[in-house]
């Protein structure tokens, strides 16, 4: 509850920044751009579970600038959540009247500031998600968004589908009138909506997954199989699902993002700084319609597959090549990591030699050259995206991340030399001590048994790769394992930057 403390309400008078609310926007200063459409004139088209930073200086971004434009004023969005920390949210975003602070940092040192105003309310977090499903099952709703990071879609590693075995799915199919999850959330607004003959919605998936709106379709189908095979063919067959490539650096907020947006002279309890990039590449695939995001700079085709392969292995899998090794060593961000030599060579080695060789170029443009862009991107000192921000829920990022250009390489031959250190890596920062004996806090939702398991595999590194609810059956291939073994060996008895550089200056 000390984050509450936060809220602008009881801290603008100490900072002399003015406090975030439709009462104040016009006292803020000049320099912030403010929302030009009348907020109250506004009507909800969106449902969007998962209210976090990436949404609001994406999605959320990208419907504010039509609305900046007078388009759009039907498509504002409803938040909602399911989580414990999404109240949280809530709290803040409501006592400041769903406001957002968007601030732009330029590798330069420029800022730009502006105010979004496109989400209207934010709904309250049940445990039996009653606010939620009724709100969605309101014909209003056209889309039904999800940000609810890559590890909220209990997808099963052994066979590349839906957890039917998970206690939260089990859960809803035999309560589908008050379930856990988002999915089951969905699918009993669903039911209503065709039980009262409304039109169906789009699921919308906005996470960092490759075939993430097949992935929805997955989750949402299903688990309506489960309890009700009827309506799963309905929603298979009414509702859509595009596949969607998003992309923004947006770090978490902390004290020094809160002060930066009092720098700027407004008092945010939650504001967002990202990064001067941003993209969306969308399938055109809306059941009930959509707003033009293409007249903003989205881009609808029917190519997403190789805009999500390419950016989720060189920009997410980028990512964690460097923030492993970065915990372990204790930098904080990731551009400290960019800064540094020796991972900044691992970064390019492990990226030219055995991720790019698997992704195509799109419209003749080299891959190399997106590789740079992705450089240009990470080494950005203005964005403080922190390490530990990035290495959370790895269990899931590296399974969606990194495992598929391992596959890739055994399967062609290419060397998975890098990548078996880059997991190394991984399980050397699960056992939860940094080389000089700090220690890291819990970063991933199966935190206990990564520790637990990383403990055991120092000396035998094999039960590392016997987690097959993440690695699948990736052990069996002794190219891999052997590689995975030699380098965490090294790590615990040379030291990571050693490692490192064995691998470096091996042809």
């Amino acid at each position: 509850m000390d984050e509450l403390m936060d809220l602008p309400s009881r801290t603008s008078q100490k900072t002399g920044a003015i406090a975030l609310s439709s009462n104040t926007l016009e006292s803020l200063p000049a320099k912030i751009e403010l929302p030009r459409y009348d907020r109250s004139h506004l009507t909800p088209g969106i449902l969007h579970i998962g209210v976090g930073n990436f949404h609001r200086a994406h999605l959320a971004w990208y419907i504010h600038r039509l609305m900046q434009q007078g388009a759009a004023l039907d498509w504002a969005i409803i938040g909602a959540g399911v989580r414990e920390q999404d109240s949280l949210m809530r709290k803040k975003l409501l006592a400041q009247d769903c406001l957002t602070t968007l601030i732009e940092l330029d590798p330069l040192g420029a800022q730009e500031t502006e105010i979004t105003g496109v989400m209207l309310d934010f709904l309250p977090v049940e445990a039996d998600n009653k606010s939620l499903i009724q709100a969605m099952a309101d014909p209003q709703i056209r889309i039904v968004s999800t940000t609810v990071t890559e590890g909220g879609y209990y997808l099963d590693a052994k066979n590349n589908g839906l957890d039917l075995t998970h206690p939260d799915i089990r859960y809803d199919a035999e309560n589908p009138e008050s379930p856990r999850t988002v999915f089951g959330s969905m699918v009993a607004a669903l039911r209503l909506r065709r039980d009262r003959g409304a039109s169906p919605f789009t699921g919308l998936c906005c996470d960092n997954l490759v075939g993430n709106g097949a992935i929805l379709r997955q989750a949402v189908v299903g688990l309506a199989r489960l309890s009700d095979p009827e309506l799963a063919v309905w929603i298979d067959e009414k509702c859509s699902f595009p596949n969607s490539m998003v992309d923004c650096i947006v770090p978490a907020t902390g004290p020094a993002e809160l002060q930066c947006a009092r720098s700027m002279g407004v008092e945010d309890a939650a504001p967002v700084t990202h990064e001067n990039f941003r993209q969306w590449v969308i399938e055109d695939d809306f059941c009930a319609g959509r707003p033009d995001w293409d007249l903003v700079g989205a881009e609808f085709s029917a190519h997403v597959h190789q805009h999500e392969a390419r950016k989720i292995r060189v920009l997410n899998g980028g990512h964690q090549i460097l923030a492993n090794v970065a915990e372990i060593v204790g930098l904080e961000s990731i551009a400290e990591a960019m800064a540094t030599p020796l991972i900044h060579a691992l970064f390019r080695k492990v990226q030219t030699e055995e991720i790019i060789p698997h992704v195509k170029p799109l419209s003749g443009s080299p891959v190399i050259d997106y590789l740079d862009l992705i450089d240009r991107r990470f080494s950005n000192d203005a964005i403080i995206d922190t390490v530990r921000r990035v290495a959370f829920d790895g269990s899931a990022r590296h399974a969606a991340f990194i495992l598929p250009s391992i596959h890739d390489g055994l399967a062609t031959g290419v060397s998975v030399e890098g990548l078996a250190l880059v997991e190394a890596a991984w399980a050397r920062m699960c056992e939860g001590t940094r080389e000089d004996g700090s220690h890291i806090e819990a970063n991933d939702p199966l935190w206990d048994m990564l520790t637990a398991t990383a403990c055991a595999a120092r000396q035998t590194p094999a039960v590392w790769l016997d987690m097959t609810q993440i690695y699948g059956d990736l052990a069996r291939h002794e190219r891999f394992a052997a590689a995975f073994e030699k380098w965490l060996a090294s790590i615990y008895q040379n030291g990571i930057e050693a490692t490192i550089r064995h691998y470096i200056d091996q042809k």
